[in-house]
């Protein structure tokens, strides 16, 4: 294993971390997968046609879209289980809040896009804060993004019940500020990006076997006219007339 020379994760822990992670990854899908939600054949069928791609295209680039929409909860677990190893009382409970140092009364939650939350969801994240600093007077808590905005440690303004909320021990605050609250260091994030690569060819070297398996296409059918069938079969089964495409 190479060094790392991260200051606030030593060498293994971030190697396991980033391992357990790699782990989590979706590599394979079928049939059942692929149709669980019911796909829409006919969304397919305007997709193929408008972007002058074949069926077999289109069915691989929804695959490929659904493994990766797996894949982004699996970054989530990364972001949010990295800080089990930072110490200093900063842990990450079963249930509640996706992080806490209780020791300094911080309570965050984590999204990983700024954009992820829609005005219901926002709100219930507020009062669920407000409530907090309501029961504890030291607490702060922090609605934490990966991507967000902008750089950022502020007080968070939330529209609650139609009325604009802000309190300054509810703050809205960007990944790179949190890692320098908790580390010390103003480009702790910056420098955990920068080694990641690293650390991944590294996990990769050892795990060697991963390959992405899609036998989608092999269960339709082999050629844009089967495959088509097929997915208007499933969609539609009960529909009349379809039983006989």
């Amino acid at each position: 294993m190479q060094k790392y020379k991260l200051s606030f994760i030593n060498d293994q822990d971030l190697y396991n971390h980033v391992k357990d992670t790699v782990l989590k990854y979706r590599y394979k899908i079928n049939l059942d997968d692929f149709n669980k939600n019911i796909i829409d054949p006919i969304k397919l069928t305007f997709d193929a046609k408008i972007y002058g791609l074949s069926i077999v295209e289109i069915i691989q680039n929804e695959s490929l879209r659904q493994i990766d929409k797996s894949n982004s909860n699996h970054i989530g677990y990364f972001h949010q289980n990295i800080f089990k190893y930072f110490g200093k009382g900063w842990e990450v409970p079963k249930q509640g809040y996706d992080i806490v140092n209780k020791e300094q009364n911080i309570f965050i939650e984590l999204k990983n896009k700024h954009n992820t939350m829609n005005s219901g969801s926002a709100q219930k994240v507020y009062k669920s804060m407000q409530n907090t600093i309501l029961e504890n007077d030291k607490a702060t808590c922090m609605l934490v993004e990966v991507i967000a905005k902008k750089s950022q440690d502020e007080a968070w303004e939330c529209s609650v019940d139609g009325n604009k909320r802000k309190h300054e021990k509810i703050r809205r605050v960007s990944i790179d500020k949190l890692y320098e609250k908790v580390t010390g260091e103003k480009n702790a994030f910056f420098h955990l990006c920068k080694v990641l690569p690293t650390v991944l060819d590294d996990v990769l070297m050892e795990i060697k076997e991963i390959s992405l398996h899609n036998s989608v296409q092999d269960d339709l059918g082999k050629d844009n006219i089967d495959i088509l069938k097929s997915l208007y079969s499933l969609a539609f089964s009960t529909y009349e007339g379809f039983s006989d495409i």
